[in-house]
């Protein structure tokens, strides 16, 4: 199997870090320091390597160094199925982010053609618990890894529902006008639901028969009433749904009302009222299968950024999650407080002390 990793890392402004430089052989690497020392705005930085807003959904001018505001700049070095690949993404000021792949300008869908990057950040150990729209979000993020394009169908949609809301409010009532509109939502929803449901079913198969210490979870994608989704004609569904959207000034039905259930497979107990180290380790147990069906499906496991990934696991579950990680020959971006918490990985991983200074956060020598 290839390697999929980041091996030479430069970051410039760019929160924290005024200028950094890290290099890597493509084994996991651990980022270990005090809270607030920059570790996770690292793993942002990685993060843009991929299309979307990052692991923060930040804006772009959010992630500029303060007071300079001049702008920030990330390269990096990519060793993806045998090729290597110098991919720059740069903020300039000008309210939006730049990429170049090999020094030719791109778009950031050329982006997830050459790298899959999935996280796990601290916010998403209450996903189970909080609204369905954290589970959409996660579910397109993995969605993403495995047909990049699924980024340009939310964005076509979400345009498409923007402008028939607007319709609806404006109270608008010539119906070529929501046919044009409904048209392009119905196309792109279908290709939405459709990277959905394929991304479950990849991620039930990798669980299923798989040798790991983490719980599998059953997983299905549902609509407002519960009911398991079903891809059919949703012209027709917009057409007749549109006099309770008038009434309501908005789009009531559609992908963006989805909602993904999951199931402690072993217990048969829904993951909301499992406990917060159940949850946390079902999460790590879907992107270890997104891992391994993208090993399989795109010849290479994915980057992995896993943020402050050793709360709510025991020291059991830990090390078996290290072990896994390496099993599965995935270059793991991992943070934590103290290095003790990585001390079974040892030499299977690469150790970098993060600091905070007045000049700003720096990788200790």
């Amino acid at each position: 199997m290839s390697l999929l990793a980041v091996t030479d890392l430069r970051i410039s402004h760019f929160r924290s870090h005024k200028k950094i430089h890290i290099e890597t052989t493509g084994s996991p690497v651990v980022l270990y320091g005090a809270n607030g020392a920059g570790k996770t705005n690292i793993l942002e930085a990685l993060s843009l390597l991929s299309p979307g807003r990052g692991l923060r959904r930040a804006r772009v001018d959010d992630m500029a160094r303060m007071p300079e505001s001049l702008g920030w700049k990330l390269r990096a070095t990519l060793r993806s199925l045998g090729q290597v690949h110098e991919v720059e993404t740069t903020y300039s000021g000008d309210g939006s982010r730049t990429v170049k792949i090999d020094g030719k300008a791109a778009t950031q869908t050329a982006l997830g053609r050459i790298a899959r990057v999935v996280w796990l950040v601290p916010v998403m150990d209450r996903l189970w618990v909080e609204g369905p729209e954290g589970r959409r979000r996660f579910i397109d993020r993995l969605a993403m890894s495995f047909e990049p394009s699924h980024a340009d169908h939310t964005l076509s949609y979400d345009r498409a529902m923007r402008e028939r809301n607007r319709m609806l409010k404006d109270g608008i009532s010539d119906a070529a006008w929501y046919s044009a509109v409904e048209y392009r939502m119905a196309d792109a929803g279908a290709q939405i639901e459709k990277n959905r449901l394929y991304t479950i079913d990849r991620i039930m198969e990798a669980q299923n028969g798989a040798e790991t210490s983490f719980p599998s979870a059953e997983l299905a994608l549902v609509d407002l009433n519960g009911e398991n989704i079903i891809i059919s004609d949703m012209r027709d569904a917009f057409a007749n749904n549109r006099r309770a959207d008038m009434i309501a000034g908005r789009t009531l039905i559609g992908p963006h009302r989805d909602d993904v259930k999951a199931i402690y497979t072993t217990k048969g107990t829904p993951a909301k009222f499992c406990s917060t180290g159940e949850q946390k380790a079902l999460l790590v147990s879907l992107i270890l299968a997104n891992g391994r069906a993208l090993a399989q499906d795109f010849g290479a496991a994915p980057i992995l950024l896993l943020d402050e990934v050793s709360a709510h696991l025991d020291a059991n579950r830990r090390d078996a999650l290290y072990d896994e990680i390496v099993a599965l020959g995935a270059q793991a971006w991992m943070t934590g407080t103290g290095s003790e918490l990585f001390t079974s990985l040892g030499a299977r991983a690469q150790h970098l002390e993060v600091c905070d200074t007045p000049e700003g956060s720096i990788i200790k020598p």
